[in-house]
Formats: C-alpha cells, structure tokens, sequence
C-alpha cells in the first residue's frame, strides 16, 4: 500500500482552479442538505489572540473522510508576519482509518470560502447582477472576487477597507488582473450603494453595514463573521432580508445570526433556508426583489470534499510527498 501522501501549499495552486473548487462546493452543500454527512458542528479552542478549530467530516456516498484543524489569529499579519488563517486538512480511508493524505489547508480554505459565496450568488443573486460592492481588502476578498467573477457579468467594483493604501493598492492589482471598473472607496456606504452583490470579509465585531444602505433585490454574501460575537451586518438589515444559512448549528453559534439572536432580536423562524436546500429544491430561493443574506460559517464537507479532489488530481499527477508515519 503507498504511504501518506504529504501535500505543500505549491502542489496544491498546481492543482486547484477556482470553477473546479466552486462544483466540488455546490456537490458539498448538496451533500449536507440531504444528509449524506457525519458532520458534528466546530470545536473551539479560545487563545488570548485567537482561535483553533477543529472541523471533522464523512461523506458516506463518496467515501470521503478527515478533518480540518485550522487557526485564526487576526494579528498574525502584523505581529508575525503570518497569515490569518492557516490550516491543516488529513484525509482517512474510511475503510481502515489509513492516513491518506495530509496537506496545507490554509489555501484551501481561502479558496472554498470564496467558491461557497459563488455558489450562493450562483442561486440567490439577480441573473444580471453587474455591480459588487465589498468590504474588506484581505486575501478572502481576492478569493471572493476571484470565485463571484465565475459566476457574474461583473462590471463594476467597488472595495472599502480602514486602510487607505490598502484599498488602493487591492483596487490597482485587481484592475490590472480583471477586465472591468474597479474603484477603491471611501466609505461602506459608497460600496455598497445601489450594488447588486455585497460581500462582507471582515473580522468586525460592530455592524459595519445600516440597513438604509441596501436596495431592494441586493444579495449579500456574509463570509466575515465565523466565530461567537462577530458581526458585520445591522441586525434591522437581517430583519428585512431572506436569510440563507450554511447550518443552523454553526450560524447560531458563530456566523453573522449568533450575535442578534443571542440579543433576542432574531429567531429560529427569520431564518428562510440553508442554502443546500435551495440547491436541491427543496426551498425556493430568490423569488423576486427580496435582500437576500447569505450566512457562512464555512463547513468541513466543503473542505473534505475539495480536499478529495486534490488528492485524486495529486495520484494521479504524481504530485507530492510520500511517507511513511508508521515506520
């Protein structure tokens, strides 16, 4: 039997495209809404500057295991010149618990989050959604704009971040890299104002987003707020919208729900659906000029899955390390 495949974050850019990344995140979402997974909600482990979670997850039809231990530290950047987030992914054979794989999930990460915001503007935002406001400048914001360029018409760009230079030098990098209008703002307001798509990717602890500011028939993809207390979006612009959850587990603990409903401002019954619902049929999505609020807390099948098809690619490539753990 080969050893464990060991897998660097330069294998894996060999062998991962975003629309490829968006299927394996739409057949995920498929997966959890027809209970096809073992998928037990995040553990937490609280530091003084951070978080460690641990995300295991079976998918029983595709025969896909393991498990996602991931980090969050938000100063990393400037005090260590780290990323944010950095991730490990071990996938298993189901059939003898062998280590198959372990491989950087820090790319991973970056890349399904951006691909489950494509597949949630995929079913929930208007067909000729054009124009996209986001807040945020960091590396999720390239992978949002990356995965929603797979699946809009876009046209017009508008990014707010605090930090002037980073805003202009995002906006700059993005104009040489895209075909289409792209302007660093500044203010929220100004980026999201008459935006037909609003992504949200910031570590905010305060609503950076009042609800006056949304038009009718905006999506909003949520992807910041995935731990206990963080927010990004004005609980009265939650109240007005059809909101989308990834799991009801999860957003009620972490995602951009848990702070309002912790407040009693939202309930169990102002949530409309998950979105794997929607993509199976289960639920109606967008069905007129709603706001529609996409919630993700980002879940272990999205990583399992990708992860599964990164490994495949890598056998049969013949990317990688072996080794041997049990020698």
């Amino acid at each position: 039997m080969p050893g464990t495949l060991l897998l660097k974050q330069s294998d894996i850019k060999n062998l991962i495209k975003m629309e490829k990344v968006i299927n394996a995140v739409e057949i995920a979402f498929k997966a959890f809404s027809l209970r096809d997974v073992q998928i037990p909600p995040k553990e937490y482990l609280f530091f003084n500057d951070g978080d460690l979670r641990i995300m295991p997850c079976y998918v029983q039809s595709r025969e896909e295991a393991g498990v996602k231990s991931v980090s969050v530290h938000p100063q990393n950047p400037l005090k260590q010149k780290l990323p944010t987030v950095m991730a490990i992914i071990e996938m298993i054979d189901p059939q003898t618990g062998f280590p198959l794989a372990v491989m950087d999930g820090t790319l991973i990460t970056d890349i399904r989050t951006g691909a489950a915001a494509g597949v949630a503007t995929k079913y929930l935002a208007k067909p000729d959604s054009k124009v996209l406001g986001i807040i945020g400048a960091g590396k999720q914001a390239c992978t949002q704009l990356t995965a929603l360029n797979e699946v809009m018409n876009i046209q017009e760009v508008r990014i707010f971040c605090r930090a002037s230079s980073t805003r202009t030098k995002f906006a700059k990098i993005a104009s040489e890299t895209y075909n289409f209008d792209m302007k660093a703002v500044n203010t929220p307001e100004i980026a999201v104002k008459n935006a037909d798509v609003v992504v949200t990717t910031t570590p905010s602890r305060k609503p950076l987003i009042n609800a006056e500011w949304i038009s009718p028939g905006t999506h909003i993809n949520a992807m910041g707020a995935d731990a206990p207390g963080k927010q990004e979006l004005e609980p009265k612009l939650l109240l007005k919208s059809k909101i989308i959850i990834d799991s009801w587990v999860q957003a009620r603990h972490s995602g951009e729900i848990n702070v309002p409903l912790a407040q009693k401002i939202l309930k169990q019954k102002d949530i409309h659906a998950k979105l794997g619902d929607v993509i199976v049929g289960k639920v109606a999505g967008r069905e007129g000029d709603e706001i529609t609020i996409f919630d993700s807390t980002g879940l272990a099948v999205q990583d399992i899955v990708t992860a599964g098809m990164i490994y495949k690619q890598a056998r049969k490539k013949g990317l990688g390390t072996e080794f041997n753990f049990m020698q």
